[in-house]
C-alpha cells in the first residue's frame, strides 16, 4: 500500500507562484513513476508532469512547459511541483499519483493522493 499526501494548494492571482508537495509513504520499492495530474471543474483529468524516481527526463504537458517544474527528493520521498507564472486556466484540483514502472511519460496511476485545490484569479 502506498499513501500519497499533497499540500501547498491555495488561491493566488495570475502571474504568481505556488509550490505543491506530495509525500509518499508505505511499502515503496526503489524506482517508480510519480506524477501530477489535475482536473478542472467539468473537465477530464489531465496529466501535468511526470517523472521516474530512478532518473531520466521529466515529462510536461504542453500547457505548462516553461512554467512548471517537477522534482523529487529521494531521501524524504517527496514530489514537488513548482508552478510559476500561473494563469486562470491552471485552476483545478491537483492530484499526486504513483505507479511502479519505468516508462513514466504516460503512466497509468495506481495510487492517488486526495487532491489539493489551486485557484488562479485574473
Amino acid at each position: 500500500q502506498v499513501i500519497l499526501a499533497e499540500s501547498g494548494g491555495g488561491s493566488v492571482q495570475a502571474g504568481r507562484s505556488l509550490r505543491l508537495s506530495c509525500t509518499a509513504s508505505g511499502h515503496l520499492r526503489s524506482g517508480y513513476c510519480l506524477g501530477w495530474f489535475r482536473q478542472a471543474h467539468g473537465k477530464a483529468r489531465e496529466t501535468v508532469a511526470t517523472l521516474y524516481t530512478g532518473g531520466g527526463a521529466d515529462y510536461y504537458d504542453e500547457s505548462v512547459k516553461g512554467r512548471f517544474t517537477v522534482s523529487h527528493d529521494d531521501p524524504s520521498n517527496t514530489l514537488y511541483l513548482q508552478m510559476n507564472d500561473l494563469i486562470p486556466e491552471d485552476t483545478a484540483v491537483y492530484y499526486c499519483a504513483a505507479a511502479y514502472g519505468t516508462q513514466c511519460r504516460n503512466f497509468r496511476p495506481v495510487y492517488w493522493g486526495q487532491g489539493t485545490q489551486v485557484t488562479v484569479s485574473s
